[in-house]
């Protein structure tokens, strides 16, 4: 019970990690009735082309692969 708690208090005495902050793309749109502000991420092209990368090339080897007998290339 002694070194749970000791752990419990060591923990709470920690320093917070420090994350360095990340610079993010701001576009602001201000009308009369309207403010929009949008913040991006820097990473979302990188995220885009991880998640959108290999559905795009799986359907473009398809593509190529339903082609080929129909262009009687080999």
């Amino acid at each position: 019970m002694n070194q749970r708690k000791d752990t419990y208090r060591a923990a709470l005495q920690r320093e917070p990690d420090v994350v360095a902050p990340r610079h993010a793309k701001v576009a602001r749109l201000h009308t009369r009735y309207v403010r929009v502000t949008i913040e991006l991420d820097p990473a979302l092209p990188r995220e885009l082309t991880r998640w959108v990368g290999p559905p795009v090339s799986a359907i473009l080897r398809v593509g190529a692969t339903v082609l080929r007998p129909l262009t009687g290339a080999p």
